[in-house]
């Protein structure tokens, strides 16, 4: 299966850009593979992304913007579910893909989900009061 992601090469939004590099960004950093389809390049392109979002996925007004993910043919969603799905920690599912073995949801401890915890400091004291360890949840 393949992953398509479209996006536009010469759009002036800053905000469509930014969205189209986080998504690359993170399938990169995540050796997950994809392929770019360049709609503002290649009608077809443009023609079948316009053509392939679903009617309850498309903007009341206008036609649905960069980045639009797909899986093989199968529209999987624009950046807004791509960052929903990446913030629970569900991008294989939602990209239609079985997670890599080792991969595990985060845990979730007392009604909250545990998140990564890093050293603030090199010494065991710290004005933090909690060891020298940052935690983000």
């Amino acid at each position: 299966m393949v992953i398509r992601v479209y996006i536009a090469s010469s759009s002036g939004s800053m905000a469509i850009k930014k969205k189209q590099q986080d998504v690359l960004g993170f399938l990169e950093a995540n050796k997950i593979g994809f392929e770019e389809k360049d709609i503002a390049a290649n009608e077809e392109n443009r023609k079948w992304m316009r053509e392939n979002v679903p009617e309850n996925s498309r903007p009341a007004t206008g036609y649905p913007l960069p980045p639009q993910i797909f899986n093989e043919s199968q529209y999987r969603g624009d950046y807004d579910a791509f960052f929903e799905a990446r913030e629970n920690n569900a991008v294989y599912a939602f990209l239609g893909l079985t997670a890599p073995p080792g991969s595990k949801p985060r845990e979730r401890v007392a009604g909250r989900t545990e998140g990564l915890c890093i050293p603030a400091v090199s010494s065991p004291t710290s004005l933090l009061g909690n060891g020298g360890y940052i935690a983000f949840f």
